[in-house]
């Protein structure tokens, strides 16, 4: 199983970076939407007068927008079957120890990745306008799915005694949920500020990526609701149960270990976050400035704390 397991992860990334070739082709094919002013001039020119033909609709009509709209398919596609591959390699790591397999940064890697990956097809169900972001989402998870193959790698081996309580499945599932849709919060902020920054008259890299991904107040939206949504649970996770568990287990509820410390740092950046989302005088730009910033420290807890210090949890290390 174990050996399954890693040959699932490899099917995984390649289905991923399936869905991100898929989603550039579409990236690369749609065109601009028409402005309404811009059709109106034409239509006053001459195009699209009475008996003619009117003005193609890009991205809708033409050779350009049936290979967008098939390459934008077979990339949902191929996420939906990168995310059962996923399932199935962590379902395989999991038979192999014979528990949950979130007992190292490794399998703490591929459990937030599919919990964000999950929650994508979620919102593309309910949101099929802001599949233009699936290449940014692809991107996401074939860059750590890989540093998990790479850097984080631990072979299959049963918890450490301090993992053995049933705090392990509260606090670690909570920790793995929060995380997971903060990573797919982090998408929309980043195109959001790239959106913005395009819209504002900025014409050189990234911006310049910003026409052909959802309107601004979409993705400020999308942001806003991820992270309202996940932000009670890393409360939960990081300042309840990690503490109770703490206590039962070195008899403290709190020891200023690293990763306690990074933790409660990145809950405070979310929870500015929210207070500027929710102060008008503050501009959405900012709010989502400290949004991105606060994956920053997410990532900084993650592998920053995980592979350069040592604390409580250095069980989390990998070999």
């Amino acid at each position: 199983m174990a050996a399954w397991s890693d040959q699932l992860l490899v099917v995984t990334i390649l289905a991923y970076l399936a869905a991100m070739v898929c989603h550039a082709a579409e990236y690369a094919t749609r065109t601009r939407p028409r402005s309404r002013a811009r059709e109106l001039v034409a239509v006053g020119a001459g195009v699209g007068a009475a008996g003619e033909p009117g003005p193609e609709t890009p991205g809708i009509g033409g050779l350009g927008g049936r290979i967008s709209a098939n390459a934008g398919r077979a990339a949902v596609a191929a996420t939906a079957l990168g995310a059962v591959a996923h399932l199935a390699f962590l379902a395989t790591r999991g038979i192999a120890a014979h528990r949950m397999p979130w007992g190292n940064m490794y399998e703490f890697i591929g459990s937030v990745t599919f919990v964000g990956v999950v929650a994508w097809l979620g919102v593309l169900a309910r949101r099929p306008a802001v599949r233009h972001l699936g290449l940014f989402v692809a991107l996401a998870m074939v860059l750590l799915l890989g540093a998990a193959g790479m850097i984080a790698y631990t072979p299959v081996e049963p918890l450490v005694p301090a993992l053995n309580s049933y705090w392990f499945v509260i606090h670690v599932s909570m920790a793995i949920l929060s995380s997971g849709l903060f990573l797919l919060g982090f998408v929309p902020a980043a195109m959001y500020l790239v959106r913005t920054g395009h819209d504002q008259g900025r014409r050189r890299f990234p911006y310049t990526l910003g026409p052909r991904v959802p309107a601004a107040d979409a993705l400020e939206r999308l942001t806003f609701q991820m992270h309202a949504f996940a932000f009670p649970i890393w409360t939960f996770a990081a300042l309840i149960a990690g503490p109770i568990w703490a206590e039962a287990a070195w008899g403290r509820y709190w020891a200023w270990d690293p990763k306690e410390t990074w933790a409660f740092i990145s809950w405070v950046v979310y929870a500015g976050y929210l207070h500027a989302r929710a102060t008008p005088s503050v501009r959405r730009t900012t709010a989502t400035w400290i949004a991105v910033i606060g994956f920053v420290t997410m990532l900084m807890n993650l592998f920053g704390v995980n592979l350069f210090f040592d604390g409580l949890h250095s069980y989390a290390d990998p070999d």
